[in-house]
């Protein structure tokens, strides 16, 4: 018989409006009968939150972000866990990972796992971490020192954007590690010892959130300045969006064609890329909102009659994997153009439920962007392609299926 375990969640910052699908996942392993302990490296930063978010019954606790924001809860912490009977190797660890990242950054991340151990819940036997970069460092330290078991998710940045040796160690640590898009799920297995430790399980919709659009959108063409074509894009303004690639393709497209623009999300480059639509002659064309809500969001994918978005892999390997805001628009019957990076191409085939170009092509993007700016029927035969991949193949509860599944399996396992 399976024994429930109390799972610590340890994630890099709690709640925040970009990581809908970790919240969605939280929640629906609550509802699957799991009991939830959150902990977070960061306090949230984000003026709003998403209805999700306070549907999760579990407790939320903030480690020190920065070690000397609370010393004495540290000095507390490593002076507690200094008799454990793991203290010593994982002290050892950290004079190896020293040798090859001398930084502050793991001297933080080493006094957070310390805490965490200290004020590790009585009742919990799992730690679970999202993210396999500096979280992991966290929970592995943690697991290290205390000898509770732990298990990962891996998304994307965090895989493409992490050394190899550091990736292997932390996988040969854990128990397991699931990962959401096959691009990821193949590079860590080939950095396991243990292939069958990695899992492969799309994140998925909750459908009840993103029901069926029963609206009717106008054909519109892009020919008539009255009713221009509503293009669209949800994601924080940083580089691996491509946010700068697809104003380039708006400005690229022919005179002729009437369209407008809108951007949903925060993020450090918004000045920058409000600065590049002006040098571009855009900026009448263009609504920036800033962050928004789940709803809110949903309201624009109605509104909307075509959603863009332009990823890149940029120079230190930073990329999405399969981004939410895709799978998202694609459930409200909206058709959307992409790029063919990462786990894009895992939910779109190009012509069929989607347009998808290269990345870092400009023209390419634009080009795509004028065959459905003034092709209605195709932007309907895209949308609702899309949708249907949606409704068959990624709603969440299978993803917390095979999750729940997982920790059930190790759970009959002996420590």
């Amino acid at each position: 018989m399976t024994v429930k375990k109390k799972i610590v969640v340890l994630l890099k910052g709690y709640p925040r409006l970009s990581e809908t699908f970790i919240a969605q996942e939280l929640l629906g392993l609550e509802k699957a009968g799991l009991e939830l302990e959150l902990v977070s490296m960061r306090r949230p930063t984000d003026k709003k939150r998403h209805p999700v978010h306070d549907e999760i019954r579990a407790n939320v606790t903030y480690l020190p972000e920065y070690l000397h924001e609370e010393p004495l809860r540290v000095l507390k912490a490593l002076w507690a866990c200094r008799v454990k009977p793991g203290f010593s190797k994982a002290l050892r660890r950290l004079a190896h990972d020293l040798r090859h990242d001398f930084s502050r950054n793991r001297f933080r991340r080493f006094g957070q796992a310390a805490v965490l151990a200290h004020e590790w819940p009585t009742d919990a036997g799992w730690l679970h971490v999202h993210f396999i970069h500096t979280p992991a460092s966290v929970a592995a330290y943690t697991h290290l020192m205390t000898g509770t078991p732990w298990t990962i998710s891996a998304h994307a940045k965090d895989i493409w954007t992490s050394g190899d040796q550091d990736l292997s160690s932390k996988l040969d640590s854990a128990r397991w590690a699931v990962t959401c898009t096959a691009s990821g799920f193949r590079h860590l297995q080939s950095l396991s010892a243990d292939k069958s430790k990695v899992h492969l399980s799309y994140h998925g919709l909750d459908l009840t959130r993103f029901p069926h659009f029963e609206g009717q959108r106008t054909p519109r063409d892009g020919s008539d300045l009255n009713e221009p074509v509503r293009i669209l894009s949800v994601g924080r303004a940083v580089k691996k969006k491509g946010i700068d690639i697809l104003l380039r393709a708006l400005a690229a497209l022919p005179t002729s064609l009437h369209w407008h623009f809108t951007h949903i999300g925060g993020g450090d480059e918004l000045a920058t890329l409000k600065a590049l639509a002006a040098e571009l002659g855009l900026s009448e064309r263009i609504v920036w909102t800033g962050a928004m809500d789940q709803k809110q969001v949903l309201d624009h994918y109605r509104q909307a009659d075509l959603f863009a978005l332009a990823c890149r892999i940029t120079s230190d390997g930073d990329r999405d994997g399969l981004p939410n805001v895709l799978v998202e628009a694609a459930s409200q019957n909206l058709a959307c153009i992409s790029t063919n990076i990462s786990g894009i191409p895992e939910f779109f085939i190009n012509g069929e439920n989607g347009l998808l170009t290269a990345p870092e092509d400009a023209t390419a993007f634009s080009q795509a962007l004028q065959s459905a700016i003034s092709d209605p029927e195709l932007r309907s035969r895209l949308g609702a392609a899309a949708e249907n991949r949606v409704r068959t193949s990624f709603d969440h509860r299978n993803s917390i299926t095979e999750l729940k599944a997982l920790f059930e399996q190790e759970w009959e396992k002996p420590l």
